[in-house]
C-alpha cells in the first residue's frame, strides 16, 4: 500500500511473522495454506511488523491474527470490516488486512461489507469462501451451491448462492480478484496485486474445508481436470485455456462464446483480458452462474477488476484540512461553553 510506513532495521523474513502459539485447525484445511503464503508475501512489501494489522470476525478462518506476529484483533460475529473501517479512518498510515469467510463475511456480516467496498477504505479483504459453515459444524452457507444437503438442510438448500466477485463489483468495489488455497504461487501474486492496490481490495479464495465440504473445489485444483475447468486471467493475453491451450472465449457483442483453436479459431481471435474493464469484468464473474443456458465456461481465476477512486479516509481527511482552515482549529472549552446546549427534562 502507498500510504504506510517504510521499514527500519534489517529485512524480514516469512518466519518473523509467525507467532508462537499453536496453530488450531483440523489437519489438512485450506486454511494453513492460506497462513503460509501471507507470511510469505509480507516481507516483500516493505512494511514493518508494526504497521501491519490483521482483524477478523468468527469462523475457522477468524482464528489467523493469533498466528501472525503483528497487531490484531479477533472481532465479533461479521463485524470485522467495520472495526477495521473505524482504525483506518483514525490510523490511515497502518496496512489492515480483513480475514473473513463466506459464512461471517456474506450472512451476519454482509452488510457490512457491501458497504466497506462502496466506501472503498484502503484495506484489504480475505474472503475464505469453502461454501460450508466450519466452526459451527457443517450447515449450509451463503456460498453453498442449491440442494446442498447438510446438517441444516437435510433435504437440500433451497437457497440461491451468492456469488461474492458479482456481489462486490455490484457494491462498487474498485479491486476484485480470485485465487485458492492450493495454487500458492498464484496466491501470493494475488495477495500481492491486493497489496499494491490503492483502495479495498476483495481477494475471494477458494478454501477446501476437508471435514465437512471436502473436494468442494476439486475440479479446479486436480491435476485431472484443472486445466480444463479454469481460466486463469492475465493482463494483456487471450483467453485460452485447456490442457493443449487449443480452447478459447470469444465475444459476440457482449455475449462469450466458446471456441476450438483446432477448428477455424486463432488466438487473434480471442477475448483479450482488461482488468480495467469494467462490463467485461461483470461477464467473467458470471461465467459459472447458468451453463445449461451459458454452456460449460472454466472458472477464471486472478484479477477480474482494478480501478482507481479516491479512498474514504483520504477524502475524510481533507474535509478535516478544510473544515480547519475555514473555522480555524475547534477548542472543546468554547464548544462546552458554546450556545449549543439542550435541556434534559
Amino acid at each position: 500500500m502507498s500510504d504506510v510506513l517504510t521499514p527500519q532495521g534489517p529485512a524480514l523474513t516469512a518466519k518473523d511473522f509467525a507467532t508462537d502459539q499453536e496453530v488450531r485447525w483440523c489437519p489438512g484445511c485450506g486454511d494453513y495454506s492460506i497462513l503460509k503464503q501471507v507470511q510469505t508475501i509480507l516481507p516483500q512489501t516493505g512494511i514493518p511488523r508494526e504497521n501491519i494489522v490483521i482483524i477478523s470476525g468468527i469462523g475457522c478462518s477468524s482464528r489467523f491474527p493469533y498466528y501472525m506476529n503483528t497487531y490484531g484483533m479477533h472481532s465479533i460475529h461479521g463485524r470485522a470490516t467495520a472495526i477495521a473501517s473505524g482504525l483506518k479512518a483514525t490510523r490511515p498510515e497502518l496496512s489492515v488486512w480483513i480475514v473473513t469467510g463466506d459464512g461471517d463475511g456474506l450472512s451476519i456480516g454482509g452488510n457490512h461489507t457491501i458497504h466497506l467496498l462502496r466506501r472503498n477504505f484502503n484495506v484489504n479483504i480475505l474472503l475464505f469462501n469453502n461454501q460450508i459453515y466450519g466452526l459451527t459444524k457443517g450447515q449450509y452457507s451463503p456460498t453453498s451451491e442449491e440442494n446442498k444437503v447438510t446438517k441444516s438442510t437435510p433435504m437440500g438448500s433451497i437457497d440461491h448462492p451468492f456469488n461474492p466477485l458479482a456481489l462486490a463489483l455490484g457494491a462498487d468495489a474498485t479491486f476484485i480478484a480470485r485465487s485458492m488455497d492450493r495454487d500458492p504461487k498464484h496466491f501470493q501474486q494475488m495477495l500481492l496485486r491486493a497489496n499494491d492496490h490503492h483502495g479495498t481490495s476483495m481477494l475471494e479464495i477458494y478454501q477446501n474445508c476437508n471435514i465437512f465440504n471436502d473436494g468442494a473445489f476439486e475440479v479446479f485444483t486436480e491435476k485431472s481436470s484443472r486445466q480444463e475447468e479454469t481460466l486463469m486471467l492475465e493482463q494483456g493475453k487471450p483467453l485460452i485455456y485447456g490442457a493443449n491451450k487449443d480452447k478459447g472465449i470469444v465475444l459476440d457483442g457482449y455475449k462469450p462464446r466458446l471456441v476450438d483453436l483446432n477448428n477455424g479459431h486463432s488466438a487473434d481471435d480471442l477475448w483479450i483480458h482488461d482488468d480495467h474493464d469494467f462490463y467485461k469484468a461483470q461477464i467473467l464473474t458470471r461465467f459459472f452462474d447458468n451453463p445449461a443456458t451459458a454452456g460449460h465456461f472454466p472458472r477464471p481465476f486472478g484479477v477480474f477488476y482494478a480501478t482507481e477512486r479516491a479512498t474514504y479516509e483520504d477524502e475524510m481527511q481533507l474535509q478535516l484540512e478544510e473544515a480547519i482552515a475555514i473555522k480555524g482549529k475547534g477548542k472543546l472549552d468554547a464548544l462546552l461553553q458554546g450556545n449549543e446546549t439542550w435541556v434534559i427534562e
